[in-house]
């Protein structure tokens, strides 16, 4: 009886590692939103990495993280460092490429809750009265993040997120200027 059990247990295990291995090797999460300004305010906001406070939502999951700034101002070479909570992690972004008003790609390199790296790009299209808005993240899904997508999509993990922060980003971009 106990041997029986115990093989079941191991084809599982096998099944599951197996199943995890033939998951993609890549993987990609993206929301967009349409907010009613131009490019170069909301860009604004997303190249000057100081601005993600009012709308970026681990921000408003921690409010206690430490924060550390380098590089210039905004733009290419500005990074971002944090050490939160559970809830956050660390870990630290650079812009790697900002091409006014239009699109910022970042290299996102997280340290806790687990390590990993992956590239977020933001793009900004303008349209009649408004920019249409897209986040996207992009990485190489190592076999522990293949493991955890077999029971949970980065996309339902990291989706929500990007939905809050673009909702946060319509708000401070379509503030009328005082």
């Amino acid at each position: 009886m106990i041997k029986g059990i115990l093989v079941v247990i191991v084809v599982a295990v096998a099944a599951v590692l197996v199943a995890a291995a033939m998951q993609p090797d890549t993987y990609r999460v993206v929301r967009s939103t349409t907010i009613k300004a131009p490019p170069e305010r909301i860009y604004a906001q997303v190249a000057e990495l100081r601005a993600w406070g009012p709308w970026s939502p681990w921000e408003k999951r921690d409010p206690a993280m430490k924060r550390t700034f380098g590089g210039p101002a905004s733009g290419k070479g500005a990074t971002y460092g944090w050490e939160g909570s559970k809830d956050v992690g660390s870990g630290r972004m650079e812009i790697l490429e900002a091409e006014a008003p239009s699109r910022i790609l970042i290299q996102l390199h997280f340290l806790q809750p687990f390590e990993s790296k992956a590239k977020a790009e933001f793009t900004f299209k303008p349209g009649n009265d408004a920019t249409t808005v897209t986040w996207a993240m992009f990485g190489d899904a190592a076999f522990m993040t293949k493991l955890i997508g077999l029971f949970m999509s980065m996309d339902r993990m990291v989706g929500p997120d990007f939905e809050s922060g673009l909702a946060g980003l319509k708000a401070v971009a379509e503030k009328p200027a005082s």
